[in-house]
């Protein structure tokens, strides 16, 4: 499950890399957090979206809880009640340059960063829409997770290849499931000393 990923280009950057229009004041941090903005590609531009889906909980007292982010949606839950209009009206990119996952003893794992080999800024599938408690938002699309990397976690983001952009973007939902796969080629991993828990972070659920 992904909830820390970095994106290390400008807006005017991306948006050449995807053929897109680039929206204006983008403000997002090369690291982004659940709950926090991103960069996403999504009809036709580059512009800024909240990470997560917001789910409001209830609590003992039948209160409303504060809204928390779903960073991740599995690929046998798309079909859902949760993601299903999504997937099928409003699917994006997300440009990313690496993501992170936790690894070694509880309470001191660090980041183990992943990527694609010589690429700086790749394509995730994502999905997006509307929230009346954080306007635009967006996830990531996660799938069984390559054996390079299931000793430290059993899933991963659905990575497309380029020339496979514009079907995830347009096609019909039956056309766009095809690229719901686990990526088949080397991933780059960098390990790294870098503590895992940080400050600010929105907590989050896990992928429904």
């Amino acid at each position: 499950m992904c909830n820390l990923y970095r994106m290390t280009k400008s807006v005017d950057e991306v948006a050449r890399l995807f053929d897109a229009d680039a929206a204006q004041g983008a403000n997002f941090a090369a690291e982004v957090y659940p709950g926090y903005p991103g960069l996403v590609i999504a009809e036709g531009r580059a512009q800024v979206m909240n990470w997560g889906f917001p789910v409001v909980l209830t609590g003992k007292q039948g209160q409303k809880l504060k809204p928390k982010p779903v960073t991740n949606a599995r690929d046998d839950k798309l079909s859902g009640p949760f993601w299903r209009e999504s997937f099928a009206k409003r699917r994006c990119l997300v440009p990313v340059s690496g993501w992170a996952e936790p690894e070694g003893e509880a309470r001191r794992m660090t980041r183990t960063w992943y990527g694609l080999p010589g690429e700086d800024l790749f394509a995730i599938a994502g999905l997006w829409r509307q929230s009346a408690e954080w306007g635009a938002v967006y996830a990531m699309v996660m799938v069984d997770a390559s054996p390079q990397m299931q000793d430290v976690h059993d899933r991963m983001p659905v990575i497309l290849a380029r020339e496979d952009w514009a079907q995830w973007s347009g096609a019909a939902p039956q056309t766009a499931i095809e690229l719901v796969q686990t990526w088949p080629g080397e991933l780059a991993v960098e390990r790294s000393d870098q503590r895992w828990a940080g400050g600010g972070v929105r907590a989050q659920l896990p992928f429904i």
